[in-house]
């Protein structure tokens, strides 16, 4: 193993050109500038060159997304009015409801929105900073151990994965996700250098928020963590076991102290909690967010927690398939090649060797998310692959540097060569899935991958101009079908609650994972309304095509065979957005803006609607809290018919607006309430009108 440690300052005790004290000290923004003394003039300028591209390829036109997934950006305007919504993550500022997950991805944009107002960048901007802060980090924990080309080579694999470019500017949890199981990997590999125990900790810390951001996703990186360094941290064992103890403490208490408040709060006086059936946080961790993803059951979703298998074919090759290649697998077959040949040739180094702890570290990240992706019987979305992107950065920058220190091996230049070889071919393969995009990238890439892999194999015994050369032009042939679908990715806007990366006719397919650009089809979203293939009301119609809703044209990627869709987005009546305003909500006219705000500050919610998203249209429209009935597809319990009508008879909510998400069959829930019931109550007792082609009902005004 030819890879030494890389320490920035002499150990103790090492001889230097005179006392200390009279060696001139560079100045913070020449540090900064320089980097370690040990770097090559080049390392730090290029690293802030690559920080600073990522962050403008993040931020450029940002706005061309609009509010996003709305279904979060109403909960953030709720956030940024009342530190009630803030805290428990409710959807509107009345605090009826929350989003069906917890809040901490929620807080980073709710506090821009306190600072500056509502609006696309306002919302989308920390999404972006998520972004630079994970290619950092990635960057610095591949560094500290190995080279700084290493460091710059997966800090560049992850800016330019396109799954990542699309995640980082949208406002789904996944960001936020992403970054903090970085984090933690980062300070587990700090720990392993020295037994350091603070390290640990504040591995648990990124843990415990990371689970506050998307449940038990969070926990996937646990088992990779918790044994390698119980295996290979340079301590005594009962030392190890007292350390993962301490970092277990805080885990539970970074993520605990969230839910016990929750828990142990009067019901009657906070937020339901959406997406759950009985009120729980806890039912909807260890349920539709948790174990109900392993094994398909997953009660409130639609469908009816029915089976896996509703979301595309499960198994290794799903990560391969038509919907998801191209937003993750690039890199994938090489990184598997990697990792393989970097414990190889770290097989004989000690056992608390850094360069081996972290192969297994980043190794064990990746191999224990896709095997849980792959077979995950439950909601699956493209999209959740963003959280292999930093693994596969990481292993790439690792294995590529690490093989070619050891070129003078042929198992190693063989190992690299089928790498880069392998990486062509699959390229080659995936950009035939879109052959009206850029079709002469498709040859090139093959071509030039297959002789630098040629020159790859040769690399020992050619001069070494001609084999950086052979390198540089593998990476670059690894990197342009990437970074092809990474620009495409950002050159439009992404709405909805279901977003792929790409250009357009990469998207679409099993499992969901349709167009996420403004104005096209998706399939379900992550929430509640999880909409499998085969899933409908049992009346042949998919949830929301009711009254007053025409069907869609055609079959929306990833929505039941068969099943009617509600127009698209601007398209037919007004409230009838994607999917019958269960992916998306509508566009909201001003003149029913300005209806639905009259009179505001004389009811707690200016109205109520079926759906989450709905709500959350007219929610962002106003300004004004907008009661999401039934939560994400209108099937949550909450607020139950009997409850709605004490709300009505007290004033609290103005307006009725007919149409959205269907609310499932009616009594659905423990509760005995859904938004069919609801919906169905307020059609039959309450006078109707009709502004700017919506549906209206006012309900202080009974028929």
């Amino acid at each position: 193993m030819t890879t030494a440690q890389h320490d920035a300052y002499p150990a103790p005790g090492s001889a230097t050109p005179g006392p200390p004290e009279t060696l001139p000290r560079p100045g913070r923004a020449a540090r900064l500038w320089r980097g370690r003394a040990e770097d090559p003039a080049w390392a730090r300028p290029a690293l802030i060159a690559l920080l600073g591209l990522t962050g403008a390829l993040y931020l450029y036109d940002l706005s061309a997304s609009g509010y996003a997934n709305s279904f979060y950006s109403a909960a953030v305007q709720a956030g940024g009015e009342s530190w009630k919504a803030f805290f428990f993550g409710s959807s509107d500022a009345a605090n009826s409801i929350t989003v069906d997950k917890p809040p901490a991805a929620l807080w980073p944009m709710a506090l821009s929105v306190r600072l500056f107002g509502l609006g696309s960048w306002q919302i989308l901007v920390p999404e972006a900073l998520m972004g630079v802060a994970a290619v950092a980090v990635v960057h610095a924990a591949v560094r500290r151990r190995f080279s700084a080309a290493a460091g710059l080579i997966a800090g560049a694999v992850l800016a330019l994965t396109p799954v990542a470019a699309l995640m980082f500017r949208f406002n789904n949890p996944d960001a936020l996700l992403a970054l903090l199981t970085t984090v933690a990997v980062y300070c587990v590999l700090r720990a392993l250098e020295a037994a350091r125990t603070g390290w640990l900790v504040w591995a648990g810390v990124a843990v415990g928020f990371a689970f506050l951001t998307k449940t038990l996703q969070a926990f996937l990186v646990l088992p990779p963590l918790a044994l390698v360094y119980a295996v290979c941290a340079p301590a005594s064992v009962r030392r190890r076991i007292g350390q993962l103890a301490l970092a277990g403490l805080a885990l539970i208490g970074s993520a605990g102290w969230w839910v016990a408040i929750v828990e142990l709060w009067p019901a009657s006086s906070r937020p339901y909690i959406g997406g759950s059936q009985n009120n729980s946080f806890l039912e909807l961790t260890f349920g539709y967010n948790g174990f109900g993803r392993i094994s398909g059951n997953e009660t409130g979703s639609v469908g009816g927690g029915g089976r896996g298998g509703g979301w595309g074919e499960t198994g290794i090759g799903r990560m391969f398939g038509d919907s998801v290649g191209g937003q993750i697998s690039w890199l994938l077959p090489a990184a598997l090649v990697l990792l393989v040949a970097g414990l190889v040739v770290t097989r004989r180094s000690g056992r608390a060797d850094t360069a081996r702890a972290a192969f297994l570290v980043w190794g064990g990240a990746l191999l224990t998310t896709l095997v849980v992706f792959s077979f995950m019987a439950g909601i699956f979305h493209e999209y959740y692959t963003v959280a292999l992107a930093p693994y596969i950065a990481a292993v790439i920058g690792m294995g590529t540097t690490v093989l070619w220190e050891e070129r003078t091996h042929p198992a190693a230049r063989a190992a690299l060569a089928g790498a880069a070889a392998m990486t062509a071919v699959w390229a080659h393969v995936l950009l035939g899935r879109t052959t009206d995009f850029v079709p002469w990238l498709r040859p090139v890439v093959l071509v030039c991958g297959l002789v630098a892999a040629a020159g790859l194999l040769f690399a020992g015994r050619i001069g070494r101009g001609l084999a950086l050369g052979a390198a540089g032009l593998g990476l670059a042939a690894s990197l342009a079908g990437p970074v092809a679908y990474t620009l495409s990715t950002l050159a439009g806007g992404h709405q909805g609650s279901i977003v792929t990366a790409g250009p357009e006719s990469s998207r679409g397919g099993p499992g969901g994972g349709g167009p996420g650009a403004r104005g096209d089809g998706g399939p379900a979203a992550d929430g509640p309304g999880g909409m499998p293939p085969g899933a409908a009301d049992g009346q042949g119609r998919a949830p929301g095509q009711g009254q007053g809703q025409a069907p869609g044209q055609g079959r929306m990627r990833g929505v039941p065979p068969g099943a009617g869709q509600g127009p698209a987005q601007g398209e037919g009546p007004a409230g009838a957005g994607r999917a019958g305003g269960l992916l998306d909500g509508p566009d909201v006219g001003s003149a029913v803006a300005a209806r639905l705000t009259e009179n505001a500050s004389d009811h707690t919610w200016v109205a109520a609607a079926v759906g989450s998203q709905n709500a959350a249209a007219y929610q962002l429209a106003t300004e004004e809290p907008v009661m999401a009935i039934g939560g994400f597809n209108g099937s949550d319990p909450s607020p139950t018919l009997a409850r709605f009508r004490q709300y009505v008879a007290a004033g609290a909510i103005h307006w009725f607006i007919d149409g959205g998400a269907g609310g499932g069959p009616r009594g659905a829930g423990p509760g005995g309430g859904s938004g069919a019931e609801v919906q169905e109550w307020v059609r039959a007792n309450f006078t109707q009108v009709t502004v700017g082609g919506t549906t209206l009902y006012d309900l202080t005004s009974p028929q």
